[in-house]
């Protein structure tokens, strides 16, 4: 079977290309480590596991310059952990807390470890997003949310569901579109 940070890798390079994401752009991640071990979601956290994945796909996303927002579970609301660059650049106002495996999620305490200077946020407007496990990201992605297949369909034992967002239609019938 193939690791779980090799999967990773697979899953998000793929979105990245797929849903056109470029520098300065931001990918929210909703992750449960529990469903990822086989789990039910918020009975298992395994910080390992989430870590290991974090490790693997974080450079990924500092190659490209692609801003990583990780999703809190929802003892914290589901605010989200940034880097304050990319809170400065979005006008995201910063909100006191720290994310911990049992509040948090083992995700977000992995990428408030690993970020040079994180903060927490409690909105976002993503150009895409990965929920690994069920975890519900949606409330953080732009307007239009369009699903994104994969050929990668889980990290370990979780399920993942991906989308790319567009800017709105409008204009009715005589509207002409790039």
């Amino acid at each position: 079977m193939e690791s779980i940070a090799k999967q990773g890798v697979r899953a998000f390079e793929e979105l990245i290309e797929v849903a056109g994401l470029t520098k300065g752009q931001i990918l929210v991640v909703g992750c449960s480590s529990s469903e990822i071990v086989g789990e039910t979601i918020g009975k298992g956290s395994s910080f390992e596991t989430a870590n290991e994945l974090f490790e693997a796909i974080y450079p990924v996303l500092k190659e490209k310059g692609i801003f990583l927002a990780a999703q809190c579970c929802e003892h914290l609301n589901r605010a989200l952990i940034v880097e304050r660059e990319c809170a400065e650049k979005y006008g995201l106002d910063p909100v006191c807390v720290v994310p911990y495996p049992k509040a948090g999620g083992s995700f977000a305490t992995a990428a408030w470890r690993h970020f040079e200077a994180p903060v927490a946020v409690e909105h976002i407007r993503a150009h895409a997003g990965i929920d690994i496990g069920g975890v519900l990201i949606g409330m953080h992605l732009r307007e239009v949310a369009v699903p994104v297949r994969l050929s990668v369909k889980k990290i370990g034992e979780a399920s993942i569901l991906c989308a790319r967002t567009r800017p709105k239609l409008i204009g009715g019938e005589r509207a002409k579109y790039e």
